[in-house]
This record gives structure tokens, sequence and C-alpha cells, in this order.
């Protein structure tokens, strides 16, 4: 075969693939399945999509001016900053100086026909942007929900996500370790170099979410897989698709907790004082299934990924281990497939108004379905210390009713000093305020 040939051959295979991606996203539009949600959801049989998946993309355009989010009734919604290079997680420091992550997906390498389409989706969902590798600061001397004052505070990093203060020392999440920095109350620019503390390995799943103990002597770190079943293999996980736990007096890190696909936004609920996570489960078995999930951590806890989801469900898609599957985990609530829940993030009663106690979520939104979800950020009520009824829809209209667009991307949430919900839009390049009307 001629090199033109072989050229001409593989554009035919790349354009029927696309093709095939194209109608399979549509083909099962108006099939509207009820979305897995809450402690007892009905999650359908997997179907197994084989080696192309469902791909729905809508096209990231980001917000015209006056155009912004819906928000729930009795409260409202205004940009805190905008113009921000994808900002993708936020931390408050105590003195109520607001820091917004900058960074970014990285292309995959192509080594096939799905890694080429991962790639264009990637770019088209408005995931792969410039990576700004740095920490903005912000700070509303004033206290009108608009920051006078925007410093970089920290640059030169890689694909940042997580923050932590413990003292003098600032601590952040990079894809391949995490660094630690002194701190000095006020500063709004670290210039001191780094000290690594942790190792990681980056590439699949690669945000690093960070959260500090109560008492302020360890560190929770959330690490992603690196594929989406272990294709490639138990060893390329190694250290994968779990929650880490760093000694910060000794210096020591163990698994606290395995079988997590990509645990990203963690928080402590406080009357229990438990570690919680929400985690993005595995594709392409099917719009609902399984869910992603919102669940109580427990130390030494396995939650089945790859061998099962949602308890001790098999995916026979991945060789087994029966007894990795029988000492699985039934997570606490389930979020809706697909539904790319990242942002997490502990409201107390009362923070705003008509809105109970509970964990607000940001939902990234979903691309392997057919009928789109997430693109909103939510409430899960809490009663007793444990995950209760049906979400509150806090903040949605990031997606164009007819699917083709989105507007925007909910990633980070938290609470600013002054209670109100902080929310980090990647696509729209904003960080929403979210206060009573």
């Amino acid at each position: 075969m001629t090199g033109n040939s072989f050229l001409v051959l593989v554009v035919l295979v790349i354009l029927i693939a696309g093709v095939v991606w194209y109608l399979r996203g549509r083909s099962r539009n108006g099939v509207n399945l009820p979305a897995a949600m809450g402690t007892n959801p009905t999650i359908p049989t997997a179907v197994s999509q084989g080696s192309l998946p469902v791909m729905k993309t809508p096209k990231a355009m980001g917000w015209q001016p006056g155009h912004k989010p819906t928000v729930a009734k009795g409260l409202a919604v205004t940009a805190f900053a905008s113009k921000l290079v994808h900002p993708r997680w936020i931390y408050v420091l105590p003195n109520g100086d607001v820091l917004v992550a900058e960074s970014a997906s990285l292309p995959q390498q192509v080594k096939g026909v799905v890694d080429w389409f991962r790639n264009r989706v990637m770019r088209r969902v408005g995931a792969l942007e410039i990576n700004a590798n740095r920490i903005t600061l912000l700070r509303d001397t004033n206290g009108d929900g608009v920051p006078e004052l925007r410093e970089i505070f920290l640059e030169g990093l890689s694909q940042p996500f997580g923050m932590a203060l413990v003292g003098d020392t600032f601590y952040v999440g990079n894809t391949d370790g995490v660094v630690a920095f002194p701190y000095v109350d006020g500063e709004t620019r670290i210039t001191a170099p780094g000290r690594k503390l942790l190792d990681l390995k980056p590439g699949g799943h690669w945000t690093r979410s960070l959260l500090a103990s109560p008492d302020g002597t360890k560190l929770f770190i959330g690490v992603g897989s690196q594929s989406n079943i272990a294709e490639n293999g138990m060893a390329e996980e190694e250290n994968r698709a779990a929650i880490h736990e760093l000694d910060l007096v000794t210096g020591k890190s163990r698994i606290f907790a395995s079988g997590l696909r990509n645990a990203v936004g963690m928080a402590f609920e406080p009357t229990t004082g438990v570690l919680h996570t929400v985690v993005n489960e595995r594709d392409g078995i099917g719009d609902e299934t399984p869910p992603d999930y919102l669940t109580s951590v427990k130390d030494g806890g396995f939650y089945g990924w790859p061998y099962c989801y949602w308890g001790q469900t098999v995916d026979d898609r991945v060789p087994q281990d029966p007894a990795m599957v029988a000492k699985a985990l039934t997570p606490d609530y389930a979020l809706g497939g697909h539904t790319a829940s990242l942002g997490l993030c502990w409201v107390p009663a009362g923070t705003l108004p008509g809105i109970p106690e509970g964990m607000a979520i940001g939902q990234h939104g979903s691309w392997n379905r057919s009928i789109l979800s997430g693109y909103k950020v939510i409430l899960v009520p809490f009663v007793d210390g444990r995950p209760t009824g049906n979400p509150v829809e806090l903040l949605s209209g990031f997606l164009a009713p007819d699917e083709k667009t989105s507007y925007g991307r909910p990633v980070g949430v938290t609470l600013g000093a002054d209670g109100s919900l902080l929310v980090a839009d990647d696509v729209g390049d904003v960080v929403w305020r979210l206060t009573g009307a």
C-alpha cells in the first residue's frame, strides 16, 4: 500500500467512526431515563457501548454580557470575578482572601481513533484550554461582593488544583505531587520555592484535591484513576483511584480509602466529623449506569472500582477478583449518571435563605450520555449526619435547552467569609457568588 493510499484509508476510518459516534450520540434522544438519584437509586442494567462509547458534546461558548446562570427562588447570583483562565478550584483563607486555581486538562497521547476523538471532545467542551498553571488571589476589601485586589498568588505550578493552609504552611495539590510553601498572613504573593512532600503519578484523572483534618495534623488527597476501567492493567493504577492520607508531622503517607474511580471534592460533615467525597464513576455502559455518588469515607474502605459499582454490581468488562468484590462498600447517595460531580462543601442551615443544611455539589456535566446531565450546582440535604431526600437545585442554566452549547460548567464550590457560596466556572472563566436575594 502506498503512503497516499494509507492516508486515504486512515481518513475514511476516522470519518466512518465520526459518523458512528455522532449517530450513537443521537440515537437515544427522547429515551430520558429517570435519574439514578438518592439513597436507594434504580440503576438500569449495564449495556456495553463497545470501544466507541456514546458521546454528546455541547460546544463551550461562555457567557454573553448580561447573561448569567439561573438561580433558585429567594437567591441571587453575581459574578465575583471574571476573565479568569479556566478557574477550577477555590479556597478561602482565614482572612477572607479567595484563592482560585487556574489549570486545565492536557491532550491525551493519540494511540488510536478513540484517543483522537476524546481529544476532539475535550477541546469542544472547553476542557483543553491554555494552562495558566497558577493560583490567583482575590480580595474584597469593602465587603461589597466585588474584589478590589487581584494578584497572582503563585505561578509556575503543574496543573494545580487542591489548596490547604495549615498554620503558616500553604499546600498545593499539583498533578505530580503535593507541594508546601511558607505563608505569611495577609501576603498577596508567594515567591519562596516550594518543598515537595509527596510524589504522585500524573496523567489520566489529573486533579489532586486537598483537605486538611480538623486538627491540622493530616492532609487528605484525592487521586483519580489513570483510565476508565483499568484497561491498561492494575499496575498502571498503583496508588490511584484512592484517597491518600499524608501525616504532616511524620511526613508518611498511606492509602486511606480505595476503589474510588475519581474522588474529587472532599468535606467533613460537622455533627459526625466523618469525611465525605463525591466520586465520578465509569463510562461506557449506559446513560444512568452507574451513577456518580456522594459518600462517607471509611478508613480502609474499598468502594468497588474497577471490579464492581454501587456496592457489588459486577462490571463484566473487567477481569474479576471475587475477594475484592465481596468487600466493596455501597455508597450513601447516588447523584445521577455521568454528572461529573466535582465540587463539594458543607453548607450550614441558614447560610442561604430557605436552603437546608447539607452538601453543595458542583456538577461539571456529562459527555458520555445520549441525553446530557449535570451542568448545575445542587445541595443534598442532610439529617442526623446523613444525606436524605431530594437534592435542591441551587444554580442551573449552564447548558442551552437544545444541548448544543454550554455557557459554563461549574466545578469547585466553597463558602466565602461572608457566607456566600462561591462557584468556579471553568468554561465561563467566572467565579459566581450565590447569596440571598
